[in-house]
């Protein structure tokens, strides 16, 4: 579904005579449908940038990605003009940030509602949907009428992920999803991104959680020298684990 070819990304930081800072260089992998490729590494090293890149929230400043849209065109995001990448943002690529941005005056289940309904999903259906994936990740009920802003970090967390997975996106980006979690919240996370995997969606994650990583991930890359080097790992999932979070 999704074709990384030698992509690379350097900032020009102009503050200095515009000197370049190279995030990351000459990266290539293949992300499958209903696999999810993790990538580990130092802080630095360019997996945030290299995600970023792949939803266009950077330009890349070489090389190709290459996505394998559900009508069976082939679109390269690394050079797609803005209203391709905003149109398959909006259809079919799903994105979790580390940071939640909080909508001002809007409440925790009108932003998954909202969500929807810009996809041309119906009111009634979207309001509905939205408290199912509000229970699942474990937002307390007297908490979806209020904004955001008065969440936790991790209560925030929880509301970023369950608003880009109620989409169900064919290809889904995931910048440490379970970072700021407490280990009941991984779970339920990680329950509901092994039922989007089971639906067939592809998946590129950033991960520095180990138990994370051996629960979700098919393939796995670490980050050095600003290159990513594949790790010699196939998961095979015990029927226990499995159990544990089917």
């Amino acid at each position: 579904m999704l074709q990384i070819d030698n992509l690379s990304k350097k900032f020009i930081m102009h503050i200095r005579s515009d000197a370049q800072i190279q995030g990351f260089d000459s990266i290539s992998f293949q992300a499958h449908a209903g696999e999810l490729v993790a990538i580990t590494g130092p802080s630095g090293s360019g997996k945030s940038s290299l995600l970023k890149c792949i939803y266009r929230t950077y330009t890349p400043t070489g090389g190709h990605a290459y996505y394998c849209c559900q009508d069976g065109t082939t679109v390269d995001l690394a050079v797609a003009e803005p209203w391709e990448i905003i149109g398959l943002r909006s259809r079919e690529i799903g994105y979790v940030s580390q940071f939640f941005s909080v909508i001002p005056r809007v409440s925790a289940i009108d932003i998954l509602t909202q969500t929807q309904t810009a996809r041309g999903v119906p009111a009634r259906t979207a309001r509905e949907r939205a408290a199912d994936y509000l229970e699942k990740v474990g937002i307390a009920p007297q908490l979806w009428d209020m904004y955001p802003a008065t969440f936790s970090g991790g209560e925030k967390q929880r509301l970023n992920i369950a608003n880009a997975l109620i989409t169900k996106p064919r290809l889904l980006l995931l910048d440490e999803p379970t970072a700021s979690l407490d280990p009941r919240s991984k779970e339920w996370v990680m329950r509901m991104i092994l039922d989007l995997k089971k639906e067939g969606a592809a998946m590129v994650g950033v991960f520095h959680d180990e138990i994370a990583i051996q629960t979700l991930a098919d393939w796995r890359y670490e980050m050095r020298e600003r290159k990513m080097v594949p790790i010699d790992y196939r998961m095979e999932y015990a029927a226990e684990e499995l159990a544990a979070y089917a």
